[in-house]
Formats: structure tokens, sequence, C-alpha cells
């Protein structure tokens, strides 16, 4: 591994002027993606800001009824913490759907959120990889790319997004909190991940030296019915062939009057399902009606040759997952 400087930051600002003074630092949380890249010469870091130690580690209810999270709450607190259980069951099924045990109780939520693909390309040295060193190629494209992504991928990148807890809180209308050498900002966790286009490289719209000081749920998806489910190869400590975080409410007549719909697993971010949501807004939806609504949203998937199968699956998964919320399984 290389050589780097160690820095570990009391405050946030002790944080961002660190990261400032160290070109080429990352900021270190659990580590438990970032240090396996290390370890694999992926990730080449002059130094690490450990943020650890920051006041960002509670989970607090906000004067309007929402939620704020923040950035180094370990994954295993957030996921058992009881406001999340009850008011947003999608996150707490999306975290403990995640990785072991063990990586929980280390891993962040910031840091959950800035995971990198686990594309095998990405990871090996010795393979081209866009991601990894812009204009090398993409070796996943003709060779083995059975995991990689069916919606909004492009010629230089295929590569899937890995979180299960982005997820959720892109259905949910979660937003990031940021801040920079320019100040703070927020970004809808919808739009926080980037799809490769002619830049792979980049996963997420963080500017240079940003951190990730927590996560606002709102109030307007607390106590709705809301779930996650996910499909992978084995039961457990497995990332997403396909996952579906979903939230519905329904009026008094069990018609739609807000859902959020997103899938993981089958791009370069969380795909939020904006057709899908524009065609069931306003229904009582039947088990038709939901698979219509998906299939429209599924109509972009360009799959490749060896994952096709992600396209049936996905339909089938949100096919139960939204039907099941809304008392319309399928038959």
């Amino acid at each position: 591994m290389k050589p780097f400087a160690y820095v570990r930051a009391r405050t946030v600002g002790e944080a961002t002027a660190a990261h400032a003074a160290h070109p080429g630092a990352r900021y270190l949380g659990g580590g438990t993606n970032l240090v396996d890249l290390m370890k694999l010469g992926v990730e080449t870091p002059d130094a690490l800001v450990d943020v650890t130690g920051l006041p960002l580690d509670e989970v607090r209810e906000r004067p309007d009824g929402g939620l704020s999270v923040g950035a180094t709450v370990r994954n295993s607190d957030l996921a058992a913490h009881p406001l999340v259980r009850d008011r947003y069951p999608a996150v707490s099924r999306a975290l403990l759907s995640g990785a072991s045990g063990q990586l929980r109780n280390a891993a962040t939520t910031g840091g959950n959120l800035l995971q990198r693909t686990r594309c095998p390309y990405f990871q090996d040295l010795t393979k081209p990889c866009n991601k990894r060193v812009p204009g090398s190629g993409c070796g996943a494209r003709d060779g083995v790319h059975r995991d990689h992504a069916v919606l909004g991928h492009s010629d230089l990148c295929i590569a899937t997004h890995p979180s299960d807890l982005a997820v959720a809180l892109a259905a949910l209308d979660a937003d990031v909190e940021l801040q920079g050498p320019d100040g703070a900002r927020t970004v809808p966790v919808a739009a926080f991940h980037r799809l490769p286009g002619d830049h792979p490289e980049l996963d997420t719209v963080i500017r240079p030296g940003e951190l990730i000081t927590g996560v606002t749920l709102p109030a307007a998806t607390a106590g709705l019915a809301s779930t996650y489910r996910k499909v992978r190869d084995r039961a457990s400590y497995a990332f997403a062939l396909v996952s579906v975080a979903a939230v519905l409410d329904l009026d008094a007549r069990g018609a739609v009057r807000h859902v959020g719909l997103a899938f993981g697993g089958l791009a370069h971010r969380p795909w939020r399902a904006r057709h899908a949501e524009e065609a069931l807004l306003g229904t009582a939806p039947t088990a038709a009606d939901v698979a219509r609504a998906v299939a429209a949203e599924l109509a972009a998937a360009e799959p490749l040759r060896d994952n096709a199968y992600k396209v049936t699956l996905a339909q089938r998964l949100a096919e139960d997952v939204v039907g099941g919320l809304a008392g319309a399984p399928r038959p």
C-alpha cells in the first residue's frame, strides 16, 4: 500500500481545511470500501482525513417531523433506530440487506453513499476500466457483464452503483447535506449520483473537498407504507442483482396520491422510476395497472449480451413490491 498522511479532525471545519491542505486526500469514515480499494491499489490517496470523531453521529427528529441523520451514524445503529424502523422501514430494511453484521457495525451513512462500484474490471489493475483510468477502455462491455447495468449506461461504462441505502433514500426523497470550501449545500439523493456519460470516473456530483455531513429524510414520507426488497445470488453478504424501494400513500378511495419508486442494481446510480410513478398517480391501481406502469419505466432498458434477465427480474420484483403496498399483489 502506498504511504499516506493521516489527520484526525475534531470539527467539520478542521476536516475540510485538512482536506484542502492535502491534494489527493480522502475522507475516512468506516473505511469498509476505501481501505479495501487502497489495498488493491485502486485508491492511492496522499492523505486520509479521519472524520469519525466529528459530532455527526446522531439521529435527530426535526421540528417539521422529518429526520436528520449524521454522516457518521453507523449502519447498524441507523437500521435499529426506533424512529427509522417506525417511520421509514424501507431504510431499515435496505441497511439490513447489505453486507455483514460486522461491516454494518463499522460502515457509516456518508460512506455508504460514496461506495464505488463492485465491477471486477474496476477492481483489477490488469484490466482496462474507464472508471479507474479514463481512456483505458471498458473490459466489461465485451467481457463478463452479467451483473452490470441495463439502464442509463454509456459506451464507456456499464458499472452499477452498489448501495442499498441510497436506493431507499432516493425513493423517500431524502437530501444529502454537504459542507465544502464554498460553504454548505443540499442535494436530493436522487440527483446525487451520476450516470456515466463521458465521465464514468465521476460517481457523484460532489465537488472537490466537499464532505457529506448528513442526510435529511422529509416529514412528507414519514409513516407512509414503504419497503425495500433485494434479489441477490445468495442469502446474505451479496450485492443486489436487482432491488426495489417503494413508498406509497393512498387516499380513502384507494387512489395513489404519492408514490416513490427506485431501482437498485440496474444503473450507475439508484434509478428513480419517474415514468412509473406518473402512470400510477391518481389511479386505484390493479395488478395490471402496476405491471403496465413498471413496463413503461423499463422500456428504456438496453440490456447487453448476458444481463437481459435483469429486465424481467426488475419487472416482477417491482410488481410484487408496489402491488403489495397497494393491496393489489400479482395473481
